[in-house]
């Protein structure tokens, strides 16, 4: 269960909100024609860097498809900090998944190369309001650029978009605290954690930990092999959706929302073919007969391979399925060529999906999220594990119909 920190949230009763229902007054940043039009836009009053130096190295802050400029992807394959979810695949699953209008920002220089990509969609939540993201249903994104100066340009031109329409809000999250200082009025806030690997060059170089937390991985994997569990990747809709079912059961037993079934259709149709996902399904043969015992969704672009939806029978972990499909996905990176392998967030609660993504040698990262303007937290905290509503939740949550939990969750996702 991985990169579900939103939806947690939801259930959670956590969440972000503007301390007031409007935008505060303040000097326009920029003229909004020439940023849409590509005419150079005064960003002297937004930014705190040298007017100078951004005037020598940025012509202008665009809108632009990336879906049709291939100047995005470009700058995506040069930048080794850009992720999947960067990708304008990823943003054309997100937005035809969930409705949400894309808003897409780029920094171009006087030769028209771009300097920095600002990825952003347009949402409305009971919670939440109206709201600016990069992005939603999504861990981590934010603007990628090649400088601060880019970098402050983008968020300067989303918090103008702000800015004009009272009552909106602007959400970045980020992978790390880099936005500090760049904009006036953007207010940062450490999030949840997520759990990190870097690769080795080569597979046999791999270590898990220590010597006895890496053999005692080895022991397990090998172990399931000689009860006749394998691994293979998915090669059909059909097994896609009969892994489906154990994704539900698993997001039950955890209390979250699960993703409706169009979205995981969606990025087998949009990023399957292209490479940038693989399903990877642990399966028992015994007597001539195949189970299915779990199966993990996997994303990858650029430097870095995301582990980011599970689903397994619970009365077969037994068989450690998770580990061999783990065993096998960070060996298949290595031997690909990534150098990082990001096994997703864990909320400070969840003490055992911590320890089992530590044991894999990854390290914490402490993920951040930024607001424009100043938000608070809602009653963040109220239904911890160890609080009486936070168990009758879990309680109430556990016996819901899978098919009832599925409708819940696509409305929570859709609408807070």
């Amino acid at each position: 269960m991985t990169s579900q920190g939103d939806a947690q949230s939801l259930l959670g009763i956590k969440g972000v909100a503007t301390s007031t229902g409007q935008i505060a007054s303040s000097q326009p940043l920029a003229d909004e024609a020439a940023l849409s039009t590509g005419k150079q836009a005064d960003l002297g009053d937004c930014v705190n860097l040298s007017h100078t130096d951004l005037r020598t190295r940025i012509a202008r802050v665009v809108e632009v498809d990336p879906q049709t400029d291939t100047r995005w992807v470009g700058f995506l394959a040069a930048h080794s900090d850009s992720l999947i979810y960067h990708h304008p695949a990823w943003l054309q699953v997100i937005g035809e998944a969930y409705s949400h209008q894309p808003l897409c920002l780029a920094c171009e220089d006087s030769d028209g190369g771009f300097r920095g990509v600002l990825p952003l969609f347009h949402t409305r939540g009971l919670l939440t309001g109206r709201r600016l993201s990069s992005l939603p249903h999504t861990p981590v994104a934010g603007p990628l650029a090649l400088d601060d100066q880019a970098m402050a340009a983008l968020v300067c031109a989303a918090v103008e978009r702000v800015r004009g329409r009272p009552g909106t809000s602007l959400q970045l999250k980020m992978p790390r605290a880099g936005l500090d200082g760049l904009v006036e009025g953007l207010r940062g806030a450490p999030w949840e954690g997520t759990y990190v690997l870097e690769l080795p060059k080569q597979p046999d170089q791999l270590r898990f930990g220590d010597s006895r937390n890496h053999g005692r991985i080895k022991w397990a994997v090998n172990k399931a092999t000689k009860l006749g569990v394998q691994v293979r990747p998915a090669e059909t809709e059909g097994e896609l959706r009969t892994w489906y079912e154990l994704y539900l059961d698993t997001m039950s037993w955890h209390v979250v929302p699960p993703r409706p079934y169009r979205f995981f259709k969606l990025a087998w149709e949009r990023l399957r073919p292209q490479g940038l996902m693989r399903l990877l399904l642990a399966e028992q043969h015994e007597a001539g007969r195949s189970k299915l015992l779990a199966g993990s969704i996997f994303l990858m672009w650029g430097q870095t391979v995301v582990y980011a939806f599970n689903g397994r029978r619970r009365e077969d972990l037994s068989l450690r399925p998770n580990d061999v499909i783990q065993w096998l996905a960070i060996h298949d990176a290595c031997r690909e060529g990534f150098r990082y392998y990001d096994l997703g967030e864990v909320e400070k609660h969840q003490q055992g999906l911590a320890e089992f993504k530590a044991k894999w040698g990854a390290e914490p990262r402490q993920l951040y999220r930024y607001y424009y303007p100043e938000a608070h937290e809602l009653e963040r905290g109220i239904f911890m594990p160890s609080s009486y509503n936070r168990q009758l939740v879990n309680a109430v949550w556990r016996r819901l119909p899978l098919n009832v939990t599925a409708t819940l969750g696509d409305w929570i996702y859709r609408y807070l």
